[in-house]
């Protein structure tokens, strides 16, 4: 009997894993935003697409999207030049690489909401570290509250994110970099190939691949990133510094149905990343061959 069932028993855990884990919550999700639930939880019937078109008719949704991909875009930008560079250094022998690659590892250890608070505190008008330098050093005349505007709190907010992504990228870009057997390079060498010609044509190309992984991990780690502004700023003042993350969170508070028809659209921005992800993937792997 066991014979017939072939592998089935064996993958059975998983796929119950993927199904209560996954699927379920998915499906519970797209129900809840179908119906007319409240914050007390109570289902009062059927909604139809009632809270997707109350969720687009809010007037803060248009700055919460905008903010959403900028957050993404310059966030992913800057983490993936940095790391870039931090892997070009530490693929390389220098006194201290031992130390610093450890180092750069902290970030990736501690708790990303225990970092966002910690540097929450040290941004604090009253008894933050960063105003009591400035006006130390004479920079500033009195304290300012870096988070208690967007326009001072969205490059914290990027800051702060970046530094967290930094280890996981970094690394990831360092596994390609030492792929890259020697002999390709010594062969580039013998062909009187430039560092530059040899970097752009030879590293850079077979490089794509953890590039690609490193690209599109940011890209859905970054996008549904919540304990960084939420531990930070909690999306405020108002909703000026939300994502539609941490904008999903917020109409909790007062319609369990529409956060659900938010958290419906993330998930699916979700899937197109990844189904792009794995077309750009399947078209590279048939370019290597």
């Amino acid at each position: 009997m066991l014979r017939r069932l072939g592998p089935l028993p064996w993958l059975a855990p998983a796929v119950l894993l993927i199904l209560g884990v996954v699927v379920w919550p998915v499906v519970e999700m797209v129900r809840t935003s179908l119906r007319r639930v409240d914050t007390t939880g109570t289902d009062h019937g059927a909604a139809g697409l009632l809270k997707y078109r109350k969720l687009f008719a809010d007037p803060r949704l248009p700055d919460v999207l905008t903010w959403t991909v900028v957050w993404t875009v310059t966030v992913v930008g800057l983490t993936m030049v940095i790391s870039l560079a931090l892997a070009q250094l530490f693929n390389r022998e220098f006194p201290g690489r031992r130390i610093t690659r450890w180092a750069l590892i902290a970030p990736w250890a501690a708790s990303v909401l225990m970092t966002s608070i910690g540097f929450r505190w040290m941004l604090d008008q009253v008894a933050g570290v960063f105003n009591r330098l400035l006006l130390d050093l004479g920079l500033i005349d009195r304290p300012q509250a870096w988070l208690g505007d967007a326009a001072h709190a969205k490059p914290w907010l990027v800051l702060v994110a970046v530094f967290v992504s930094l280890p996981f990228t970094t690394y990831t870009l360092l596994a390609g970099l030492q792929s890259v057997p020697a002999e390709v390079y010594e062969a580039a060498r013998v062909d009187g190939a430039s560092r530059a010609q040899t970097y752009r044509r030879i590293t850079l190309p077979l490089l794509r691949p953890a590039f690609l992984v490193a690209l599109v991990v940011n890209l859905i780690n970054v996008f549904n990133s919540f304990p960084v502004i939420w531990g930070m700023t909690q999306g405020g003042p108002n909703t000026d510094t939300a994502t539609t993350t941490v904008f999903m969170y917020t109409l909790r508070s007062y319609d369990v149905a529409e956060s659900a028809a938010m958290s419906v659209v993330n998930f699916a921005v979700v899937i197109v990343m990844v189904l792009l992800f794995l077309r750009v993937s399947g078209r590279n792997g048939e370019d290597s061959r």
